[in-house]
């Protein structure tokens, strides 16, 4: 009896119960239409950001550079000594010898930027920005912290050759963390580079640009004038300006990618050269592990200033011969001068090869090194020879006087 009540209502209450949700999907099709589909569908929930990857690329370079900004510094230097000044500064300029001259006292002050490495006070600049001018004395130098404070610094070693300086903090209380290396070795062409620094005493000013090349060489003017040739340098297109050298190129995670030294200059816009860090690793364990200053290896010098075969140069020569470097002029004891090449005469070959370009055949010899014999063919007064070179070393520019240079 009971059985035969309870089967009559649970069929109702199913047939109810699919009636019901019949009408509820009819009436979602008929009134949410508007809110939901294709065109509307909710936002995805999203994951927070990553400290080191999350947000866009301009958050991202901001966040990196309020990390880094409190452990880049200003470094102000002062300069004196004795300062060898040529008579003929044309002439030094090309040959770089000690010809007639006059010393004169120097005094200067110079700046420029660092950054802060490891935890024992050192900071990592560029040599140039330290050591302005060779053979004179770095008097004073003074880091000033991005909050005003001043504290003063020693140099502890300097590599020339790879243009890296280290310093030493007289007072390491309450130091800013160093700053991370990164592997510049998987730096891809392209990505992002900011570069920090003091231009032109403006205080902690930044430029973003990109990694544009790797392992250039180039024949740089350094900020005081000099001329030197740095190998395996990283291009950027982030603007270095005059006191940017010695500060931190990084990338977006904050970390130093290289060390800012110099730009193209005139030539060229969006040209700049940076020590890669890598490179910077390397020589700063090693300036740690040995101080001192360690100067580059001596370039080879044979004493002549070239340029190419002007028809004035043919009119004054009687020169009619095809190809060939004019000699212009020739340093008195120099090694060209040793083996009899004068001016007026054209280097025709040298250890075989033939040369129509001073510039290429002027890097040719850089290449070499003092000591070296180099074979060369010259056109002398209307008739060939061959001579035999023993370069020399290339001396110093803006080097102090004999009785003042540095071993």
């Amino acid at each position: 009896m009971l059985r035969n009540r309870i089967l009559p209502a649970a069929i109702i209450a199913l047939t109810g119960a699919v009636i019901g949700s019949f009408l509820m999907m009819l009436y979602a099709s008929t009134h949410f239409v508007a809110v939901t589909g294709a065109p509307h569908d909710p936002p995805a929930a999203a994951a927070a950001p990553l400290s080191n990857g999350g947000g866009s690329d301009q958050e991202r370079i901001v966040n990196a550079v309020k990390r880094v900004k409190p452990s880049v510094v200003a470094i102000d230097v002062s300069v004196n000594g004795r300062q060898y000044i040529p008579v003929d500064p044309i002439m030094q300029q090309f040959f770089g010898q000690q010809g007639p001259g006059v010393l004169q006292p120097y005094s200067a002050k110079d700046s420029g930027s660092g950054f802060i490495y490891g935890s024992q006070g050192y900071i990592v600049t560029n040599a140039h920005v330290v050591r302005p001018i060779p053979g004179a004395q770095t008097t004073s130098i003074t880091v000033v912290f991005p909050n005003g404070q001043k504290v003063p610094a020693k140099l502890v070693a300097a590599n020339v050759g790879a243009d890296l300086a280290l310093l030493k903090l007289t007072d390491t209380r309450q130091l800013p963390p160093g700053l991370a290396l990164a592997d510049s070795d998987k730096l891809q062409q392209g990505q992002w580079a900011i570069a920090i620094g003091e231009p032109y005493e403006l205080q902690q000013s930044v430029t973003v640009g990109v990694v544009s090349a790797f392992d250039r060489s180039e024949p740089i003017q350094t900020e005081n004038g000099q001329m030197m040739t740095f190998k395996g340098l990283l291009q950027t297109s982030a603007p270095i300006n005059f006191g940017n050298s010695g500060g931190p190129l990084i990338d977006m995670n904050g970390e130093v990618i290289g060390v800012n030294q110099s730009t193209l200059g005139g030539r060229a816009q969006g040209i700049g050269f940076a020590i890669p860090s890598n490179t910077v690793r390397r020589v700063v364990d090693a300036m740690i592990a040995h101080p001192g200053i360690t100067q580059p290896p001596a370039q080879a010098f044979m004493g002549v200033q070239l340029q190419g075969v002007t028809p004035g140069f043919r009119n004054q020569t009687n020169y009619r011969g095809q190809g060939g470097v004019a000699v212009t002029q020739v340093v008195s004891g120099s090694p060209a001068d040793s083996a009899g090449i004068q001016p007026g005469d054209v280097i025709l070959q040298m250890n075989g090869k033939a040369y129509t370009d001073a510039g290429a055949l002027s890097t040719a010899i850089g290449k070499l090194r003092p000591g070296d014999h180099v074979n060369i063919e010259v056109w002398s007064q209307g008739s060939k020879r061959l001579a035999q070179v023993t370069l020399g070393a290339r001396p110093d520019i803006q080097q102090a006087a004999p009785d003042q240079q540095q071993p």
